[in-house]
């Protein structure tokens, strides 16, 4: 079964939540995706003020914003709301 769009948007989330700040590599591998589809979805949550990146060391790093971890939050309450009625995000 694939994942849909919000899953994906919150698996990104949840490893750099998980990690304070995660470069790249990091949410690739802990949101499975591939570079292509990794970069296209930092590149739209970063322009939508939901992830900030940031050069560390000659590495870039992305965090999450207040509103970030605050549409991660709700997700999580929607998630376990249809979960509640068997339905899978």
């Amino acid at each position: 079964m694939r994942r849909s769009r919000i899953r994906i948007i919150m698996d990104i989330l949840e490893v750099v939540e998980g990690e304070g700040s995660a470069r790249p590599t990091h949410i690739l591998y802990g949101a499975n995706l591939s570079y292509e589809r990794l970069t296209r979805y930092l590149k739209e949550l970063e322009e939508k003020g939901l992830l900030k990146s940031e050069r560390r060391g000659g590495a870039r790093v992305y965090r999450l914003t207040r509103e970030g971890a605050r549409l991660l939050h709700e997700l999580r309450r929607i998630e376990k709301l249809a979960r509640a009625f068997g339905i899978e995000l």
